[in-house]
């Protein structure tokens, strides 16, 4: 018998667990001794939040991220193999979604692995809900070219496919970089064209604001740099 892949989601920012995830979520993480985890210290720190049954100390924890090897992912299925069951976190969210958990899921799938998600926030989805925007289409594009030119074609090619199927298309950006890939948006896009900047969601400095291209050239620039921020548009 295989162990069982516990998909956790991750508070979107330095909130209590408790806030944001529901009891039998806890209760299924707390019992757990194999994990993997995108980086160890910040994993550690939800962990002793959340309260494991076994010391920290005493936690199998191996790291996933964007500087694992491809042919060491493999390896992280040991545990599972011999009828463990194993906890993938990532740091913030849920994880696998925009992810490199998603790596660790696709082998699993392919080793009939049972995987199962747990109940937790979305940033994404949250970000959709409170936006106005379509609901019923929409697609999610990840991080978007960092180069001004080719990051302001791509914005040009969401919107008119946001155009042609009455699409809401949904993208991130590294912290950072929000502002800059704010004033992208509003050079490359229609007036017409609606946008919704949705930053710290689930957090106390939440806010979430849906204005066409030529109402947000129009008032005070969002305070988004170095803050978690989903942008999505619809044409």
């Amino acid at each position: 018998m295989t162990g069982t892949l516990y998909l956790i989601p991750v508070p979107l920012g330095p909130t209590a667990p408790q806030d944001s995830l529901p009891p039998n979520v806890l209760a299924t993480v707390r019992p757990l001794s194999h994990f993997v985890v995108e980086q160890a210290k910040t994993a550690r720190a939800f962990l002793k939040a959340v309260g494991t049954d076994k010391p920290l100390q005493e936690l199998q924890m191996a790291e996933l991220n964007e500087h694992t090897r491809a042919d060491t992912l493999d390896h992280l299925l040991s545990p599972l193999r011999a009828g463990h069951d194993i906890g993938l976190l990532s740091e913030a969210g849920c994880p696998a979604v925009a992810d490199p958990g998603a790596d660790l899921v696709a082998l699993a799938q392919k080793e009939n692995i049972r995987v199962v998600p747990l109940i937790g926030p979305s940033s994404l989805l949250l970000a959709l809900m409170a936006s106005g925007l379509n609901g019923q289409r929409f697609a999610f594009q990840g991080y978007l070219p960092a180069k001004e030119i080719e990051r302001s074609k791509t914005l040009r090619d969401l919107e008119s496919e946001s155009r042609k199927r009455v699409q809401t298309q949904i993208f991130i950006e590294t912290p950072y970089r929000n502002r800059t890939m704010f004033d992208t948006i509003l050079q490359a896009c229609q007036p017409g064209t609606r946008l919704t900047v949705a930053t710290d969601l689930s957090l106390p400095g939440e806010f979430v604001l849906t204005r066409t291209i030529q109402q947000w050239k129009k008032q005070t620039p969002p305070e988004i740099e170095r803050r978690p921020t989903v942008f999505l548009l619809l044409a």
